[in-house]
């Protein structure tokens, strides 16, 4: 009986480890997800607020720290949805959001709209590459007051500015394929 209960513990526990092996390998992926979005009124226009979250796997912190420079893509869209025919696109918009490391300050670079930050480590500089703030994505008289409107937001890492090499290296493996699943939700409420 003790046999077979020391027998039973070691296949568990290998089992158990291998489990905690392949959860170390899955949370080590790089990602890019959707926390939340919303539209809201601003004097004529209805501007843009979300966060995501990102996160890189070793491949790409190195390529980051190597001087690799990524270029990050938002994509914004707002369609009517119809019955019986494609939805009618009212506005479709994207901005890019550019993150490198400076070797010579130290420094992570964040730019936006022309506009630069730097940071002293990664995770800070990912967090603010992650926010959109007060995006002006389409005008209040685009949008009528009776109709229903559905909105989408999406980011992706814009691989065509990766240098040549790593182009090539991204058509044979995922490492490189940061996508956002897209996030979608009814705008409601149009004053």
């Amino acid at each position: 009986m003790m046999a077979y209960i020391m027998h039973f513990y070691k296949k568990f526990s290998v089992l158990l480890g291998l489990m905690c092996w392949l959860l170390t390998a899955v949370a080590a992926e790089s990602s890019l997800s959707v926390d939340y979005a919303a539209l809201e009124l601003k004097e004529d226009a209805y501007v843009l607020n979300a966060a995501f979250s990102a996160s890189f796997d070793e491949v790409i912190e190195e390529a980051i720290k190597k001087g690799v420079p990524l270029t990050f893509v938002i994509e914004f869209q707002i369609v009517e949805p119809r019955k019986y025919w494609f939805d009618d696109e009212v506005v479709t918009i994207s901005k890019t959001v550019d993150l490198n490391y400076h070797a010579l300050t130290r420094q992570y670079l964040v730019t936006r709209d022309g506009h630069q930050k730097s940071f002293e480590s990664l995770s800070e500089a990912r967090l603010e590459l992650a926010q959109v703030k007060d995006w002006k994505v389409v005008s209040k008289n685009q949008l009528e007051k009776n109709s229903r409107y559905q909105a989408a937001i999406l980011m992706r890492l814009d691989k065509s500015t990766l240098p040549k090499a790593i182009q090539v290296d991204s058509i044979s493996t995922d490492e490189w394929n940061l996508v956002s699943a897209v996030y979608r939700w009814p705008i409601k409420e149009l004053k």
